[in-house]
């Protein structure tokens, strides 16, 4: 049986592989040449100028398989009952993959385009500033993840769902240095090849993917589903349909809600994403020392509270981008991404606060508050930087001292930025949050409240502000049988990962319904 050793290294000797045989040898008791093994686990410990690499091997008695067992084992399914699932981001893709091996055919029915047509869309609307409102970074094949960084980190607590899933990436191309390191990263630019290698799959056990294919209407009758209509032409008689269209498909909570739908305001988190240089970010967190061929571009994860609720940093993009994020043409969002290299001069991170319907008081109970006040400050932001997709920015120091800025360093943010107050621009309750916030995150990374780094607004989709409410043991919804809603948009994820563990237990779940039923 194989067994686990632990130890800690410095970042050269984690890279010279002759020193960790001799280490992993001397650690097990094994004979450097019989010694079979693989990393387990690594993670950088930084807090001390002392940098530490935290290391775990597997390592594996003679005559034990070393074989990765990558666990996806999909059946033909052209003859097999099937389910409808509206979206292919992460949850709909892996539902799908779920669904060929407890033999469902799985029909996905995406609103835009397939992967690498919905590049093009992207390149116009940076370049042109013209926003496609169904192929853009939040829709299209694979989801809003797959052009705004692909970060795989999750605070499921189901290591084995979070394993099975991450397995499956590497089951389609991905690095299997995402099964080691604390926090797993693809990168834009590697994603699209492994969303196009799913969808292959899927086809090739006889599920079907269909595009430009927009849900238009859900057919219900006493209580269960009947239909969709894709399109509005289309209809597509279905009992089970998995809805999982993501936190900004606005048209979808609305057709849910006029079809009497239960939908409820969930929390939700808005601010801005500031972007300082990646120098400075890895002098900061490496004590000075600057990232090089030992060590990666350098993260932070930042947290505290102000006036009752909490600021913290949002999907944090070492050596990346601040990307256009909209999805409609009178409204401005920003997002980060990162390459798979990580190697872009900029860092970025969405800095938000936490909004909650108890904040709008008497309308606790309308089920769009929490989305009305995203939109409106999408709008806000839109409007005072001239009704384009350059969006409102401003230095930091600048902003926490409520001075308009002269000029500005530079930024990633490819159709441009219009200087502002955002003190005048962003609602009261988030900008006087930031200030304070940033203050206090000056104080725990000396030199990060710096006048050379730059805030761009808004940071506004970092979840859905609907969620939708469904049976915790079913799945489905709580009034309507055979809808399972799923995913970000739904309200039961935070990101790749949880999401792609939500699809599987959704379908799990109809599985489970249509054994008992036998």
């Amino acid at each position: 049986m194989s067994k686990i050793i632990h130890f800690q290294v410095s970042p050269e000797e984690a890279k010279n592989e002759a020193f960790l045989v001799r280490r992993i040898s001397e650690e097990a008791g094994v004979p450097a040449d019989q010694l079979r093994y693989r990393w387990n686990k690594r993670s950088i410990d930084a807090r001390k100028a002392n940098i530490k690499i935290n290391c775990s091997f597997e390592v594996f008695e003679a005559g034990e398989s070393a074989v990765l067992d990558l666990d996806f084992h999909p059946q033909n399914v052209q003859d097999k009952p099937s389910i409808v699932i509206i979206g292919a981001g992460p949850a709909g893709l892996y539902a799908a993959l779920r669904a060929l091996e407890l033999g469902i055919k799985p029909i996905i029915f995406e609103r835009g385009k397939d992967v690498r047509s919905r590049r093009r869309d992207l390149a116009v609307l940076n370049k042109e500033g013209e926003v496609n409102g169904e192929s853009n970074y939040c829709f299209g094949e694979g989801g809003a993840g797959t052009y705004s960084d692909g970060k795989l980190y999750t605070r499921s607590k189901k290591r084995g769902d979070v394993l099975r899933a991450l397995k499956w990436l590497v089951r389609f191309g991905a690095d299997e240095d995402i099964l080691v390191d604390a926090h797993p990263h693809i990168g834009t630019n590697k994603l699209p090849a492994l969303i196009v290698a799913m969808r292959e799959a899927i086809i090739e056990y006889d599920g079907e993917v269909h595009f430009n294919a927009k849900m238009t209407d859900l057919i219900l009758e006493k209580g269960q589903v009947k239909a969709v209509e894709i399109n509005g032409e289309q209809r597509i008689e279905t009992s089970e349909v998995i809805l999982a269209t993501g936190h900004s498909a606005r048209d979808i909570f609305h057709l849910l809600h006029d079809r009497g739908v239960k939908i409820e305001a969930k929390p939700f988190a808005l601010g801005v994403r500031v972007e300082h240089t990646q120098e400075l970010i890895d002098k900061i967190q490496y004590h000075g020392r600057l990232n090089d061929d030992y060590l990666p571009p350098a993260s932070y994860s930042l947290v505290t509270q102000v006036d009752g609720k909490g600021v913290y940093s949002f999907c944090m993009c070492p050596g990346g981008i601040i990307a256009p994020c909209a999805t409609d043409g009178n409204e401005v969002v920003t997002n980060g991404w990162s390459p798979s290299k990580r190697n872009n001069p900029y860092s970025n991170s969405g800095i938000v606060v936490s909004v909650e319907p108890s904040d709008f008081k008497g309308q606790e109970n309308d089920p769009f508050v929490c989305l009305n006040f995203q939109q409106e400050v999408e709008q806000r932001c839109w409007e005072v930087a001239g009704k384009h997709q350059k969006v409102p920015a401003q230095r930091l120091k600048d902003f926490v001292d409520g001075k308009v800025s002269e000029d500005f360093p530079r930024s990633s943010y490819q159709p441009g930025i219009v200087s502002v107050d955002l003190n005048k621009v962003l609602p009261p309750m988030i900008a006087k949050r930031l200030r304070k916030a940033f203050v206090d995150f000056g104080q725990k990374m000396r030199g990060y409240l710096t006048n050379d780094a730059v805030i761009h607004a808004p940071e506004s989709r970092t979840s859905s502000p609907i969620s939708i409410p469904r049976d915790p043991q079913t799945c489905e919804h709580v009034q309507i049988h055979g809808l399972y809603p799923c995913g970000e948009g739904a309200g039961y994820a935070g990101g790749i990962i949880s999401a792609a563990i939500d699809g599987m237990k959704c379908v799990d779940a109809i599985h489970q319904k249509w054994n008992s039923e036998q």
